[in-house]
C-alpha cells in the first residue's frame, strides 16, 4: 500500500526464533551499582520482516544451530523455517539489512543468496579489522560469519553505509522506499536502527541499540558495549524517535511478544505484527 506521500507502507513482523534464561546481573552493565537483588531474566532472539505486496525485506537473520548451540541458546524455530511458516521463501527476500555483526544477527546470511546486503561501513571495517578479533569483542561474533561478509563485499553484494563524522548526530539514510536507517553505534561500533513506514506510523526497529525496554525506562545500559556514551545517546535518540511509543521495538525483550498482536492465531508463539493492539491495553509497559 502507498502512503499519501508516495512511499510504500510496510507490514512489519517481529519473529521470535530463539530464547535463553539469564540473570539481570548478566544483562545490565555493572548491575551492582543499582543496589538491587539479582534475579532471573528471559532473553528472546528476534529478526524482523518488512513486507509490501511486491517486496520482502529482512532486518537481520538470526543465529544458526552451530553458533547458537555453542553458546547454549535455545533454537525455537530456525529462521528459514520460521520464514516459511510465514509464507516467505528465502528467494523472496530482496534486501537484508544487517544491524550489526554479532552472531545472533548475521548467522544465516548464506541462506539469502539473492538478497542485497546492507551494513554500516564502520561496522564492517571494525569486524574485518584487528580490533574485532580481541577476546572481549570476538566472543560475540563468529569468524565464519565475518568471512561470509568479506565474500559478499568482494562479490559486490554488500552495500556499506557511510557513518556520520565523529561528534555529529546520526543522519537518516534511505536504504529503500519507506525505510531509513540510523548508524547510532554504542552496542557495536556501527549499530543500526531501522525506521520503517507503516500504516500506523513509523516503526522503530531498535535491534540491539535497545535490547530491553528497561534500558531506556530505568537508564540501565546493556552489558556488551563498544562505546558507552554512544549507547546512552542512542537511548535518548530512540526516545525522541518513538513518537508513537507503541511502535518502538526492542531487540531482545520478551515484552515484544506481549506488546504486539500475534501475526496469526496459529503463529502466536512465533511472530507478532508491529502495530498497536486494539483496544490498547492499560498495561502497555508491563
Amino acid at each position: 500500500m502507498e502512503s499519501p506521500g508516495g512511499s510504500p507502507s510496510y507490514e512489519v513482523t517481529a519473529v521470535r526464533y530463539g530464547s535463553r534464561s539469564t540473570t539481570k546481573s548478566d544483562v545490565f552493565l555493572h548491575f551492582g551499582v543499582y543496589g538491587e537483588p539479582d534475579g532471573p531474566l528471559q532473553m528472546d532472539y528476534f529478526f524482523w520482516v518488512a513486507r509490501t505486496a511486491g517486496r520482502t525485506i529482512l532486518v537481520d537473520c538470526g543465529f544458526n544451530d552451530v553458533s547458537g548451540g555453542r553458546r547454549g541458546r535455545t533454537m525455537l524455530c530456525p529462521p528459514v523455517t520460521a520464514l516459511r511458516r510465514l509464507g516467505i521463501e528465502p528467494a523472496d527476500v530482496s534486501l537484508l539489512i544487517l544491524t550489526h555483526a554479532h552472531y545472533d544477527h548475521i548467522g544465516n546470511v548464506d541462506e539469502f543468496p539473492a538478497a542485497e546486503l546492507i551494513m554500516s561501513a564502520r561496522e564492517y571495517n571494525f569486524w574485518t579489522g584487528p580490533l574485532g578479533g580481541r577476546p572481549l569483542f570476538a566472543t560475540s561474533a563468529e569468524t565464519g560469519d565475518i568471512d561470509v561478509l568479506r565474500k559478499a563485499h568482494a562479490a559486490g553484494r554488500l552495500r556499506l553505509l557511510p557513518a556520520a563524522a565523529p561528534g555529529d548526530a546520526a543522519v537518516r539514510q534511505s536504504v529503500a522506499a519507506g525505510i531509513d536507517v540510523l548508524d547510532v553505534g554504542g552496542h557495536t561500533p556501527g549499530q543500526l536502527v531501522v525506521l520503517v513506514r507503516t500504516e500506523a506510523g513509523e516503526a522503530v526497529i531498535a535491534s540491539d541499540a535497545l535490547h530491553y525496554y528497561d534500558e531506556m525506562r530505568l537508564d540501565r545500559p546493556f552489558t556488551h558495549v563498544a562505546d558507552l556514551p554512544a549507547m546512552y545517546q542512542g537511548y535518548e535518540l530512540l526516545s525522541g524517535l518513538a513518537v508513537n511509543e507503541r511502535l518502538l521495538v526492542a531487540g531482545h525483550d520478551p515484552e515484544v511478544m506481549r506488546r504486539y498482536p500475534a501475526a496469526d492465531g496459529e503463529l502466536a508463539e512465533l511472530a507478532v505484527r508491529i502495530e498497536p493492539r486494539t483496544p490498547d491495553p492499560g498495561g502497555a509497559h508491563s
